[in-house]
């Protein structure tokens, strides 16, 4: 019997939990950016970790959800460390890209992670691509160059724009085999319990290095966002692992593929409304037509995978 995890094949449930991550996602770089201006990195992300250890042990342990790590052996245990490690690292590059980037810009490079578990999948998992799903990850990957070339062209020259593109991109890297390991995990414990551990372990790295006295001097607004970002991780990270259980990796990343498109909308909303908040997104027709293509070979590899003769199932 093979040990690795697979999909429950609930592909409806799996494609909202994983719509639910892409819209937390797209809006998490908005309030990120303007908390940034008041609170230091490795803060910010202490907290954030530190809201969801809280919330998701509070929630296992009235369901009575923490016996569940009794059984857990020592290659389980350290997949799940070598999990949290990488997250955290996700965590903390991603804010550092995202101080000397558009939140459009982080959460194109960020893309790099999905496209990274979407070819993980398929290699250690086993999923299988179709021809036209090949297709669409091939239109997918150009609609991201192109999108991100228009970008550069526009910001290459502004202060930092190199090296917070540089963080990104590590961010991108270590998301995807944190992901990869997440959904092999689930193979002995629930999505709730790995992300409590991942969540207290990355509370505990990161605290020697935070200043909680910062969090008081905090104004309304940027207490709102800080909030905003705490409860975003639950809720984000909570639909993901969960979506992980239900849909194959390359079909999840697939739809979070098109997180950037989201991102734009919500960061145009906000300088509408706020422009002093938030800079606006600069798009040219090239990285219209990349942010189309994008869509479309989304669109292709979730949609055109599962088989005609596949039982519904919700």
């Amino acid at each position: 019997m093979s040990t690795l995890h697979r999909a429950s094949g609930r592909w409806r449930l799996g494609l909202s939990l994983t719509l639910l991550t892409a819209l937390c996602w797209a809006t998490l770089p908005i309030a990120l950016k303007i908390t940034l201006e008041q609170l230091a990195p490795i803060t910010l992300t202490w907290f954030r970790f530190a809201v969801a250890a809280f919330g998701v042990g509070g929630w296992l342990a009235l369901r009575g959800g923490l016996a569940g790590f009794a059984g857990l052996g020592r290659r389980h245990a350290a997949m799940l460390a070598l999990a949290g490690l990488l997250l955290v690292g996700n965590y903390v590059f991603y804010l550092l890209g995202v101080q000397d980037t558009t939140p459009a810009n982080a959460q194109l490079l960020i893309q790099l992670a999905p496209l990274g578990m979407a070819l993980g999948g398929i290699w250690v998992f086993g999923e299988r691509f179709r021809a036209a799903q090949w297709l669409g990850l091939a239109l997918l990957v150009v609609g991201i160059l192109l999108f991100f070339r228009d970008q550069l062209h526009g910001a290459a020259h502004a202060p930092g724009y190199v090296q917070g593109s540089l963080w990104v991109i590590a961010a991108a890297v270590v998301w995807a085999g944190y992901a990869l390991l997440q959904k092999q995990l689930l193979v002995r414990l629930g999505s709730p319990q790995i992300l409590l551990a991942i969540y207290v372990l990355a509370t505990l790295l990161l605290a020697p290095f935070a200043q909680p006295a910062a969090l008081l001097r905090l104004d309304g607004v940027h207490w709102a966002l800080l909030l905003y970002a705490a409860l975003n991780t639950l809720a984000a990270y909570g639909a993901f692992a969960e979506a992980l259980a239900h849909w194959e990796a390359s079909r999840v990343s697939a739809i979070l593929a098109t997180t950037p498109l989201l991102c734009i909308v919500a960061a145009t909303a906000v300088h509408a409304v706020w422009p002093a908040a938030l800079a606006p997104e600069r798009i040219g027709p090239t990285g219209l037509v990349g942010a189309m293509l994008a869509v479309a070979g989304s669109a292709a590899v979730s949609l055109l995978g599962r088989p005609s003769n596949a039982p519904a199932q919700e």
